[in-house]
């Protein structure tokens, strides 16, 4: 097995944060703050993408009226997580995002007539880059010491009829944010080096 430590330019107790963390179900009782949430996406949005293209739109979703919405649209099993969590988002395609070119590539502009030209294309690269953008996500929250619970078990046509109605998104991913309390069942297995990788 690879010493994952001697390999990587962080700490064992940085990997442990960042790839280690589990997927909580609970959490404390603690707010997360306006200035986590904002640390959050200053990280997310350094994350690559196809011509620094940003289509993801994250919504916060407080304590309140509209997470009782939000609940009302997810699978029976996400809801009572997601009413308790102290955070939630909503992770959204900004299904616009190819009409800003001149905002996020400012040299090449142009480049936005490819997509304009062809919506099939413009939808599948905007989804493609946002859901990297969601990887980015999860690895910001925990950064920030914080435990994150994505989900797509959720009816996502509910939500943005109903969330993000009058808005130019698309939802694809829901995500519980906050401390979390440690699951009290152990990890499931993962796949091994020599099972999920080929070398050519």
């Amino acid at each position: 097995m690879t010493d994952i430590a001697t390999q990587t330019q962080l700490t064992q107790e940085d990997t442990d944060l960042l790839f280690n963390a589990r997927t909580v179900s609970a959490f404390e009782d603690v707010d997360v703050t306006e200035e986590q949430k904002r640390a959050i996406y200053e990280l997310t949005k350094m994350g690559p993408t196809a011509f620094n293209s940003q289509p993801l739109h994250v919504v916060w979703v407080e304590r309140g009226e509209a997470r009782d919405r939000l609940v009302s649209h997810m699978m029976p099993g996400n809801q009572p997580k997601t009413q308790s969590a102290p955070l939630v988002a909503i992770l959204a395609v900004d299904t616009k995002w190819h009409h800003k070119f001149e905002q996020f590539l400012p040299a090449r502009p142009q480049m936005g007539q490819m997509y304009l030209d062809n919506p099939e294309l413009a939808a599948s690269t905007g989804r493609d880059n946002a859901f990297i953008q969601v990887g980015y996500f999860v690895m910001a929250v925990r950064a920030m010491g914080l435990a994150a619970g994505p989900m797509t078990g959720f009816d996502p046509a509910g939500v943005d009829e109903d969330l993000l109605a009058g808005q130019d998104l698309s939802s694809v991913v829901v995500v519980n944010i906050g401390r979390g309390v440690e699951p009290e069942y152990s990890r499931s297995p993962r796949y091994s080096y020599e099972e999920s990788t080929t070398t050519l």
